[in-house]
């Protein structure tokens, strides 16, 4: 069942994203050791492989909508 284990992912990357979004003491928590951070929140132990995987798909969906967020504001000058 990979399938299902990968929406599972995602899912979770969308949890935290939120929760750093929200949450300020999460947010600086995640900055400083964003492994921890992320193990907070599932609330398992898994291999620091995964975890850093998960930490690798957090901060490229925390960039890619704060560039989302400044290509509109770009597109509103025009």
């Amino acid at each position: 069942m990979k399938g299902g284990n990968d929406m599972d992912i995602k899912e979770k990357i969308e949890e935290i994203v939120a929760k750093v979004r929200n949450d300020k003491d999460f947010a600086a928590k995640f900055k400083d050791d964003p492994v921890k951070a992320v193990e907070s929140v599932l609330g398992v132990d898994l291999p620091d492989d995964k975890i850093e995987s998960l930490v690798d798909g957090i901060k490229a969906k925390l960039t890619a909508d704060k560039a989302g967020g400044l290509v509109d504001k770009i597109k509103g000058l025009f």
